[in-house]
This record gives C-alpha cells, structure tokens and sequence, in this order.
C-alpha cells in the first residue's frame, strides 16, 4: 500500500513511538499522581517527560502549560467554549476545519457572534487587512488554522499574533495540519493557545492532542473532576495542568506522544518540510501534466503552503475516484475533509475533492506509483 493519507493521521509510526507505547503497557500500568508507589511515580514521570519534550518543541512558557486531550477537536473546544461569554464576537478564516466551525455555530445560539475573514494565497498582506477589518470592539479572540487541512494555504499567523496583540486580543491556533512540519514558536510569536493533534505530525498514537498555554485558569472548564490534587476541595484546580485534566490519562498514548516529538525534534521540522514539500511539488508537477487533472492551487511554495494537495479528476465524484485509487493499493480521502468552508471558498463544495499527503516515510517512487495510478484512471 502507498499511504498518502497522512493529513488524517501519519502511518506508520516510527518504531521509537510503537516502542514506547508497548513499554508503556508493561512498565507504567499504575494511575499517575494518585499514589506514592513505585509503579505510579514512574508513571507521572513519564507523563512530565512528554510535557517537558512538548514545552521545548513548541518553546511553551513551560511544562506545566501542557495540557493533555483527547484530540485536537477537544483542545479547540476547551478554548472556544471556557472563553466566550454572550455578547462576545469572534474572528476566524474561511478555510477552518469543523473543529473551529462547528463549536462557534453551536456557540451563535448562546449570543456569541464570529465573522469570517478572507484568506489570499500568496498575498500575506491583504489577508491581514482582512482580518483587521473584521475586527470590532466586542472581539475576543481571534482564531484560525496554521494551514488548511483541505488546500495547505499557509495562513500568516504570526503576523496574525502581531495584530491580535495589538488590539489586545488573545489568538487560538489550530495546529492540527502543521505541529511537527511547521516551526511553531510560542514564545517568540506569542501565541496565547494552541491547540494541537498528536496523531499526525507529531507521530503519536490516536487519541492524543494537547492544548498548550499559561492562560488555562482563565477558561471555564467543561470536565470537572478527579486530578490527584487537593482532593479535598469540591472545586476545580485552577492552575494547568490539572484544571483540564480530570480522570485517568492516556499514559500509554501519551508516552508514544512522547516518543513521536522526540523523532521530530530529532529530525527537525525545517528538515521534514522541505523533503515534505519536494514531494508535494513533485507530484503536483507531474499531476499537472496530465489532462482531466483538476488542480485548485498554484504550485505550492512553502513560503505559503503546508505539504498537502487537493485535486480531482475531471467532473468524477471525488469519492469514485478515491475508491479506483484504493484499486491500485493508494490510501487516500476524498469528500469535504470535515472542512465545508475551505470548499466553499474554492467551489468544490458538490464534488469534494481527492486529497493526497505525505509523510517523512514518503519516497518520490511512491509519488510516481500514485501518479502513474491517477495516469490510468484517466
């Protein structure tokens, strides 16, 4: 099988990740933080290990800022819903996944307002003016994807962090499509949360996300209960971690988390795009020599794109063209991507499209494998 799928979830893992998730099930099986026996604090340690590894990735304030999640989509919710109050008013980008989508619909009922913001590809400074524009004296928080998951734009974000501060507005980032390929800096940039998947970039296990920042007490909480601190107060802990933490954590997960950004910081992230991104342009280079090719970007450059390519084949459902791939042993995802506004904003809505990523397993023998099966569809 060629995996090109990598946009949804990285595959395969790197051994280091499969290792440690297997040494975590035989060496830390004790809950950490809730007792004082041997098994349980090598557990917590463990635990403290992926948060110190995270802090120096992301150079977060620090580990305690660490906060671990289910997924990407719970760390966007935790911001989303723990900050706004009625009356407050959102700024977001056309080309948001329904991690930030839906939560701010859900959120329109209850009186909080968000408008949209156009995105320019290649133009930096007209998508600022964008969002500058869609400011207003009830905006609390600006939030946007790092790059679209559909198109791999590459939002300006840290001259969206410069505005945001600017106006004293704090800025969420959606992460998802660009931790662990993208250098993300927090403290230069001063992103006030991220929000991030595991599964992906970073090369953990599914089901690990986290949300990093040092403003954790300021968000409501939408899980309340047992952190193995201060048990005998009612109340939930307001310092980070432990107030987005209630219950047992995903320490087996968790410890491939850990393996997973060690791979990353061992390989770079600069040194993963820029192979990343030869494959991309590679194929979207051979892609575009064939007729019946539909391709909805310029080429992409990594001064304005993350490694991901949308394309179609003629007025052939996305879907029928994702499954004849499937035929030739090409794992890849066809349809909306979960993101209904990035295919509103380039017209693909009805068709979808087929969506091809690589990872740092790719070869360029893989992409010729892809291109010459995408050749015999046509």
């Amino acid at each position: 099988m060629i995996y090109l799928d990598n946009a949804a979830t990285t595959y395969p893992k790197p051994v280091s990740v499969r290792n440690a998730v297997n040494y975590a099930m035989l060496h830390y099986g004790a809950n950490p933080g809730r007792a004082g026996h041997d098994m349980s604090l090598k557990t917590a340690e463990e635990i403290y290990r992926c948060r110190l590894v995270a802090a120096e990735l992301f150079h977060a304030p620090g580990p305690e800022c660490v906060a671990f999640t289910l997924n990407c989509t719970a760390a966007m919710n935790y911001v989303l819903k723990g900050l706004l109050k009625p009356g407050d008013h959102v700024v977001t980008s056309c080309l948001e996944h329904n991690a930030v989508m839906r939560p701010l619909r859900a959120l329109s009922e209850k009186g909080i307002t968000f408008t949209v913001a156009q995105v320019y590809p290649g133009d930096n400074d007209a998508t600022l003016n964008s969002f500058r524009s869609a400011l207003n004296e009830h905006t609390r928080l600006i939030v946007c994807t790092h790059a679209s998951n559909v198109w791999g734009i590459r939002l300006p974000i840290e001259r969206i962090a410069a505005l945001a501060h600017l106006y004293g507005i704090p800025i969420a980032v959606d992460c998802a499509q660009t931790a662990g390929i993208l250098p993300i800096d927090m403290k230069e940039y001063g992103y006030d949360y991220l929000c991030l998947a595991g599964h992906k970039g970073l090369y953990g296990p599914m089901g690990t996300g986290m949300l990093i920042t040092e403003k954790g007490s300021q968000l409501a909480t939408l899980v309340e209960g047992g952190t193995g601190t201060n048990s005998i107060s009612y109340e939930q802990p307001e310092s980070m971690p432990d107030r987005m933490e209630s219950g047992t954590q995903n320490v087996a997960g968790i410890a491939g988390l850990r393996a997973g950004m060690e791979y990353i910081k061992r390989k770079k992230p600069e040194t993963i795009l820029k192979q990343e991104m030869e494959l991309v342009r590679y194929m979207y280079e051979e892609l575009s020599k064939l007729d019946g090719v539909v391709l909805y970007t310029q080429e992409p450059d990594e001064r304005y794109f993350a490694p991901v390519l949308s394309f179609n084949i003629r007025d052939l459902p996305s879907e029928e063209t994702a499954q004849k791939l499937n035929r030739y042993g090409i794992a890849v995802r066809a349809g909306l991507h979960c993101a209904p506004s990035a295919h509103e904003y380039m017209g693909t809505i009805h068709q979808g499209t087929v969506r091809a990523c690589p990872s740092t397993f790719s070869t360029f023998n893989e992409i010729r494998g892809f291109v010459s099966s995408v050749r015999k569809i046509i």
